[in-house]
């Protein structure tokens, strides 16, 4: 075999993942692609290394695996792991590929290293939103396990149980949740919510989404406010103006002090999440209410989130966990690693890697090729960047 993936353990702190899980070494190896595995990669996430050498993989050490790999498989790249990441750069060799999330619209200084170092680097956030793709769409996969974890973070943090329960004690009333952004994170937290026995209610931006709402049992609220351009062709919920989010939060002030638990879930890829609850919504909030942000890496939905703390204001908790995929690593790992293993089975053909950008797929994905950044969208972010540090200067 000529065609060799090597997955490295994760460095970026606390991440408890890793891109490729056992299962997946024996389809690879179906298709003709050796799996070499750093010892000890799999260990944080519950796959020993003995579970891979069952399933066909070799465990090498670092270096050995940068060196005979002809593509790098991770969950956090050079971009989605700036500092400790920045070691593998000297390891990278031109004509290598790598393959994982990268942050690529925001982290600017790290695409162009890596196209420096002449690789051609693949980022998982970039997969497009279309059928061929469904089972590459690792963003989707991560949003799934952040929308279930988020409803167990709230559970465990309520003061309160989610179910109603008729005791001979009286009657216990059901919380009531409400869920921010109907996306796939907030679909899983809905319908996970429900199976608790909460009565859940949810708001999008975007209408086309009430029958997907209603579908897992959920309440589909409708504001009184102009939504007609807010999904953009991928599917995504798209940045709005002040106007609309100020009119937005006139009206959601209301919907949320009755709330005994509030989930967000609103994110735009590239930028900064959108701010939906002000600090006067949580103020009017019951004490002991409970807010979990999973925006939180991008700022926040909530005006008072700290970015990897948990806070009381007034009476109200708010949590802004980051990172929640890697709280419930085995299966994250495990989906990753599907999506994963399906995405590099289409960039190897006849044992060798075959970058086609005539496939949307791959061209879409691409961002550093022959030692440079090649996808559009990437190369005006690094533009957009570069501006903005010589204008600080």
């Amino acid at each position: 075999m000529s065609a060799i993936l090597g997955t490295p353990r994760e460095t970026f702190p606390g991440e408890r993942r890793v891109a490729i899980a056992p299962r997946h070494c024996e389809v690879l190896r179906k298709a003709g692609i050796e799996v070499l595995i750093e010892h000890d990669a799999g260990t944080a996430s519950g796959y020993l290394d003995e579970a891979y050498i069952a399933r066909g993989g070799q465990i090498v050490d670092r270096p050995t695996l940068f060196a005979q790999a002809t593509l790098i498989a991770q969950v956090r790249a050079l971009g989605a792991n700036p500092e400790a990441g920045r070691t593998d750069l000297a390891l990278l060799r031109p004509g290598q590929a790598v393959v994982g999330f990268g942050e690529p619209l925001t982290a600017g200084k790290e695409a162009t290293d890596l196209a420096a170092a002449g690789v051609s680097f693949f980022a998982m956030e970039l997969m497009p939103r279309i059928t061929r793709a469904q089972s590459m769409d690792a963003l989707s996969s991560m949003a799934t396990i952040s929308g279930y974890q988020a409803v167990l973070l709230a559970a465990m943090e309520l003061p309160k149980m989610f179910p109603m329960l008729m005791t001979a004690a009286g009657t216990v009333a059901p919380a009531k949740v409400f869920v921010l952004g109907a996306g796939v994170a907030g679909l899983q937290a809905i319908a996970t919510a429900r199976r608790l026995g909460a009565v859940v209610s949810a708001y999008d931006v975007r209408p086309v989404v009430k029958e997907q709402v209603e579908s897992v049992g959920g309440k589909f609220i409708i504001l009184d406010v102009d939504s007609k351009t807010s999904e953009d062709k991928g599917g995504y919920a798209k940045a709005m103006d002040e106007a609309f989010y100020r009119r937005q939060r006139e009206l959601l002030t209301e919907i949320i002090r009755e709330q005994d638990v509030v989930i967000t879930t609103a994110a735009v890829p590239g930028r900064k999440a959108p701010i939906l609850v002000t600090r006067d919504m949580v103020l009017a909030m019951q004490p002991g209410s409970v807010i979990v942000d999973i925006a939180a890496e991008r700022g926040g939905n909530c005006e008072v989130t700290r970015p990897g703390e948990s806070i009381v204001e007034r009476g109200v908790s708010v949590l802004g966990p980051l990172n929640v995929p890697s709280m419930v690593p085995f299966h994250a790992s495990q989906m990753y690693s599907s999506n994963v293993s399906s995405f590099v089975k289409l960039l190897f053909k006849d044992g060798a890697l075959n970058i086609n950008q005539e496939d949307e797929i791959i061209r879409e994905t691409l961002v550093t090729h022959g030692h440079n950044v090649v996808h559009p969208r990437v190369v005006e972010a690094v533009q957009s960047q570069l501006g903005a540090s010589a204008a600080g200067r």
